[in-house]
C-alpha cells in the first residue's frame, strides 16, 4: 500500500505589522504533494501581493506587504493532510516622525489670555480612541477647554489660557493593535503675582524707613527685572514713587520722612509682561527723636607711666538716629568727680588717654552722643594704674604636636605663670625649614587661644616652630620644638562601585520606600551629587553619604516619584563619574469593568470590557481573557498580553456553555478579576436529513459494526484542544458511547461528542493532567459490537 501523507510542521499564527511581509508555511512528508490554499473558506487562485511557493516538502504563502485585506483564516489543503492558521494584521496608531519631534523637543508657548490649539493628526486603523491627560487626569470639555476628535486628527483648545494650564500634555492614541502615547509641554507666560508679603518694617526712625518684602511666589514665566516702590503719606488719596530696585534686592529705604507722621508703602513686580499688582503694608508711623542707651563699661586696653588705653563697644540701644560719637570722662579711684578726658565727642571706639599722674589709679566711663543729644553714661571700667610693666611674659608651657597630616602640623599649649603687672594679651606663632636659620611669621592669635594649625606644609616636611607669649610690654621668651608633616594619602580617583546588587531598573509599589545604596571609592573624599531628570532631588528625598557609600530614601514613593535618578561623583578637580538608573512607581491594578459578549461572527464570541481605572496611570497595563466550561471548572487562559478592551473566541463547541473572566496585569501583579455572571451558549443547530431507503427484495442489510477507521493515540500540551475521531460502518446505525478508563463520558460536561454520519469525535477541551488515560469508543446495534482504543498522553509526562 502506498504510505500515507503526513504533516511534518503545522501552519502558526502570526501577527504583523501593515506594511511588514508576512508568511505562512507548513511541511508535509512528501515532495509530491500538489498543495491548495484558501482564506476564510475560499480557494485562493491569485491575490495581489500574495506568493505560493513550494520547495521540496515546504509550502508557503508569502505576502510582500500586508494590508487590511490580507488579515483573516487560512488553510492548506494537499494529499491527505490539512493544516490552518490566522494572519493578523496590526496597523497601531501612528504620529508623522518630523511633527513628532517637533512636539515633544519644544514647549508650546502662549500669553496669558490668548487662545492654544494643540492639534495632533494621526493614522492607523480605526476606531481610534484619542485621550488628553494632564497630571494624570483625563481632561474633558468645560468652559475653557475643548477636546475635538476626528477619524484622522484630534485637538485640545484652550480658549483663553492662563499659569494654571503650564505643565506636562500627554496624549493617548490607542486601537486594537497598540498604544500610542505622546508627551508635550506648554509654558503660558504672564505677569508676576504681587511681591509676597507681608512688608516687613526692618527700620523707622525720624530719618529713615526701611522695608522688607519678598520675592513673588510666581514670576509669570519670565524673570522679574525689578521691583517698583511707592508711597501714600495718611490723609491723602496720591501716591509717590520712591524708586526702583533691581530684582536681586527685596529691600529700600527711605529717607523722605518726616518725624511722628505715618505712611503706607506698596510694592510691584514687573517682568518682560507688565507690572503685578501691588502689595500694601500697614500704616508706619516715623518715629520722633531719642538718645542712644548706655554702652557697656571700657576696657583696659594697655598701660604706661602716663597713659592708658581703653576700648569700648556701641550701645545695644542707638536712639532714633545714628551715634556721632562718643564723649569720655575719667576720675581717680575713690573719688566723685568725672573729668572730661576730651573736648569734642571722639568717633572711634579706641582712645589712648594720656598727661596721666604716674602711680595714680584711674577709672573711666563713656557715653554716646546722637542727633537728640548725649545719652546715658556707661558704668565704671576696672581701675588701672598709670605706670610701666615690670617684665616680659615668661615662657608657655608644654608646647607639643597634637596631630599632623600631609600638609599641617597641630600646636597646642598652656599659658605661661602669671607675673605681676604683665597679664598675657595674645600669642605669636612663627616656623622655620630644616635647611633656614630666618623664622617667618605664621599667626598672632588672642589670648583665649592655646592652639594653633599650620598648614601649607609638605608631605613629610621637616621644620621647626616656636611660640611666644605677648603682653603690653613685648614679646615673651619662645618655647620651641621640631615637627614634620604626615605621609601623604594616596590618591584615588573617584569611582561607582556597581556590581550586581544595583539594580538598573527598579519597580517599586506605591507607598513602599525607596531606597537606593551605592558604594564608591575616591581619595580624597569626592563629592556626592543626587539628580532627578536631571534637576535637584525634590524635598522629600533624603540623602546619606558616609563610610565609601552613599543612599537615596524617599520613604513612601509616589507615582510622580517615577523617572530617572543619577549620583555624581566628582574630584573637584573637573573629573566626573555618574550612574543613572529608572524608577517605576506603579501599583496592583484595579479590576476591569463590566464584561460584554456578543456572536458577531457565526460560532464565535467577541469579549469586551470597559478598561480598568488604572489605564490612566499604567503605561505597561495588559489584559488576560480566561474562561471555563462549567460553573464549577477550572479556568483556562485563552489570551495573554492583551493592550486593548476585546479579544475574540473561536473555537466555540456549540452546545456547551461558557464563562467568561478578564483580569488586569502589570509589573507588580493582577487585579481582581471581572467575569461574567450568566453563561454562554451557541445552540446547535440539527440539520434535516432525508434519506429514501432502497427497497430490496429478500435481501437482508443489517451488518454488524465495524471501524472503517481506528481511533489513534495523542500527545499534547496541558491546556490545548484535543479531538480524537474514528469511522464506524454498520446497519442499522450503531450507537456509539465513549470511555475513558472504563467510566462511561455520556453525561460528563468536560467532554464533547459529535457522530455525523458515522464519523464519531471526542472533543477533549482545555487538556489537562486528569485527561491523561486510555479512551475506548464502542459501536453496537442489533446485529453486535465492536470496539476501538487510543491513549492520550500528556506531553513533558513520558
Amino acid at each position: 500500500s502506498v504510505p500515507r501523507c503526513y504533516l511534518n510542521k503545522q501552519l502558526a499564527t502570526v501577527r504583523v505589522l501593515k506594511g511588514d511581509p508576512a508568511e505562512l508555511s507548513c511541511t508535509v512528508s512528501k515532495d509530491n504533494v500538489t498543495g491548495t490554499w484558501f482564506k476564510d473558506g475560499l480557494k485562493l487562485t491569485s491575490m495581489d501581493g500574495v506568493v505560493f511557493e513550494r520547495k521540496g516538502f515546504v509550502h508557503k504563502l508569502i505576502i510582500n506587504k500586508a494590508e487590511d485585506i490580507h488579515a483573516g483564516k487560512y488553510r492548506f489543503e494537499g494529499g491527505d493532510v490539512k493544516t490552518e492558521a490566522s494572519i493578523f494584521v496590526e496597523d497601531p496608531p501612528q504620529v508623522d516622525k518630523v511633527l513628532l519631534k517637533n512636539l515633544t523637543s519644544v514647549p508650546t508657548v502662549a500669553k496669558a489670555g490668548e487662545g492654544v490649539k494643540l492639534r495632533i493628526p494621526f493614522e492607523g486603523r480605526g476606531p481610534i480612541r484619542a485621550a488628553w491627560l494632564k497630571d494624570r487626569m483625563e481632561l474633558g470639555d468645560d468652559t475653557r477647554i475643548r477636546v475635538d476628535k476626528t477619524d484622522t486628527c484630534t485637538t485640545l483648545s484652550i480658549s483663553s489660557c492662563d499659569r494654571r494650564d503650564c505643565g506636562d500634555y500627554k496624549v493617548r492614541l490607542k486601537n486594537d493593535s497598540g498604544v500610542l502615547e505622546i508627551n508635550l509641554k506648554l509654558v503660558v507666560i504672564d505677569k508676576p503675582q504681587p511681591p509676597a508679603g507681608p512688608i516687613k518694617i526692618v527700620e523707622s526712625s525720624a530719618n529713615n524707613i526701611t522695608i522688607q518684602w519678598k520675592p513673588p511666589k510666581d514670576d509669570g514665566g519670565k524673570p522679574v527685572q525689578r521691583y517698583l516702590v511707592e508711597r501714600q503719606q495718611v490723609g491723602r488719596n496720591d501716591w509717590e514713587t520712591l524708586g526702583e530696585t533691581p530684582r536681586s534686592c527685596t529691600s529700600f529705604t527711605t529717607s523722605k520722612v518726616e518725624e511722628e507722621m505715618s505712611y503706607y508703602f506698596r510694592v510691584r513686580a514687573m517682568n518682560a509682561e507688565g507690572v503685578s499688582d501691588a502689595l500694601e503694608s500697614g500704616e508706619v508711623k516715623a518715629a520722633g527723636k531719642a538718645s542712644p542707651g548706655a554702652p557697656d563699661p571700657p576696657e583696659i586696653i594697655s598701660a604706661s607711666r602716663d597713659t592708658i588705653t581703653i576700648s569700648w563697644k556701641a550701645p545695644r540701644k542707638t536712639g532714633t538716629s545714628q551715634i556721632m560719637g562718643y564723649i569720655v570722662q575719667k576720675r581717680k579711684k575713690g573719688t566723685v568727680t568725672w573729668l572730661p578726658v576730651t573736648n569734642v565727642p571722639v568717633k572711634d571706639k579706641k582712645l589712648k588717654v594720656t598727661s596721666l599722674k604716674k602711680g595714680v589709679q584711674y577709672e573711666f566711663r563713656v557715653a554716646a552722643v546722637n542727633a537728640a543729644g548725649t545719652g546715658q553714661p556707661s558704668d565704671p571700667s576696672e581701675s588701672a594704674f598709670a605706670r610701666d610693666p615690670t617684665k616680659s611674659p615668661g615662657q608657655v608651657q608644654d608646647l607639643k604636636v597634637s596631630s599632623s597630616d600631609s600638609s599641617s602640623v597641630t600646636l597646642t599649649w598652656n599659658k605661661p605663670e602669671v607675673q605681676d603687672g604683665n597679664d598675657v594679651k595674645g600669642y605669636e606663632v612663627e616656623m622655620r625649614p630644616c635647611n633656614s636659620v630666618s623664622w617667618t611669621k605664621c599667626c598672632t592669635l588672642p589670648a583665649e587661644s592655646t592652639s594653633c594649625r599650620v598648614q601649607g606644609l609638605q608631605a613629610r616636611e621637616k621644620l621647626f616652630l616656636r611660640v611666644r607669649a605677648l603682653s603690653d610690654s613685648g614679646p615673651g621668651e619662645a618655647s620651641e620644638l621640631e615637627a614634620r608633616a604626615g605621609a601623604a594619602a594616596p590618591t584615588v580617583s573617584p569611582r561607582l562601585l556597581i556590581d550586581d546588587t544595583v539594580k538598573s531598573f527598579l519597580v517599586i509599589k506605591a507607598g513602599n520606600p525607596i531606597r537606593v545604596k551605592i558604594p564608591f571609592e575616591g581619595s580624597p573624599e569626592p563629592v556626592v551629587t543626587w539628580f532627578k531628570d536631571g534637576l535637584p532631588l525634590p524635598s522629600r528625598a533624603a540623602v546619606s553619604t558616609e563610610g565609601g557609600s552613599t543612599q537615596l530614601l524617599l520613604k513612601a514613593a509616589e507615582f510622580s516619584d517615577s523617572g530617572t535618578y543619577t549620583v555624581e561623583l566628582g574630584d573637584g578637580l573637573g573629573k566626573r563619574e555618574t550612574f543613572s538608573f529608572q524608577v517605576q512607581v506603579t501599583d496592583i491594578p484595579q479590576p476591569p469593568g463590566a464584561i460584554q459578549l456578543e456572536e458577531n461572527v457565526p460560532n464565535t464570541v467577541t469579549v469586551t470590557w470597559h478598561p480598568s481605572a488604572s489605564e490612566q496611570w499604567e503605561k505597561n497595563l495588559y489584559y488576560t481573557v480566561l474562561k471555563r466550561e462549567s460553573q464549577k471548572g477550572l479556568w483556562h487562559v485563552l489570551g495573554d498580553l492583551i493592550y486593548n478592551n476585546k479579544f475574540t473566541f473561536t473555537r466555540v463547541v456549540p452546545g456547551r456553555d461558557y464563562y467568561f473572566r478578564v483580569v488586569a496585569k502589570n509589573d507588580l501583579g493582577a487585579s481582581d478579576p471581572s467575569e461574567t455572571v450568566q453563561p454562554w451558549r451557541i445552540w446547535k443547530k440539527k440539520a434535516e436529513f432525508r434519506v429514501k431507503a432502497q427497497t430490496y427484495r429478500g435481501v437482508n442489510q443489517n451488518q454488524p459494526p465495524r471501524f472503517l477507521v481506528p481511533l489513534k493515540c495523542h500527545v499534547v500540551v496541558t491546556g490545548s484542544e484535543c479531538r480524537m475521531s474514528c469511522a464506524v460502518g454498520g446497519h442499522p446505525p450503531p450507537k456509539i458511547t465513549w470511555y475513558k478508563d472504563s467510566r462511561d463520558l455520556s453525561r460528563d460536561a468536560n467532554y464533547f461528542c459529535t457522530n455525523d454520519f458515522g464519523v464519531c469525535s471526542l472533543v477533549v477541551l482545555g487538556v489537562t493532567k486528569q485527561d491523561e488515560g486510555e479512551y475506548m469508543v464502542e459501536a453496537s446495534n442489533e446485529v453486535g459490537c465492536a470496539f476501538s482504543k487510543a491513549f492520550l498522553a500528556i506531553k513533558g509526562n513520558l
